[in-house]
């Protein structure tokens, strides 16, 4: 892990971030004393929408009774 002063990590930033996402860990040190560890997220992939498997009948779009209709007014 190598240490990285507080200015030259303002400085460089952008190009620490990408060290960073490329797997490297940084530690940010002020007066030589670590304050910051940057570490890579674990960032989860990506999963299908949706948790139940279902799917609506073919009559769901269908025009409601009359009866029905007259209940909600």
């Amino acid at each position: 892990m190598e240490n990285i002063n507080v200015h030259d990590a303002k400085t460089n930033f952008s190009r620490l971030l990408r060290r960073v996402e490329a797997g490297e860990e940084l530690v940010i040190s002020r007066n030589g004393s670590p304050v910051a560890r940057m570490v890579p997220l674990e960032v989860d992939v990506a999963r299908p929408l949706g948790f139940v498997d279902y799917t609506l009948p073919d009559t769901f779009f269908d025009d409601l009774p009359q009866e029905e209709l007259e209940a909600w007014e």
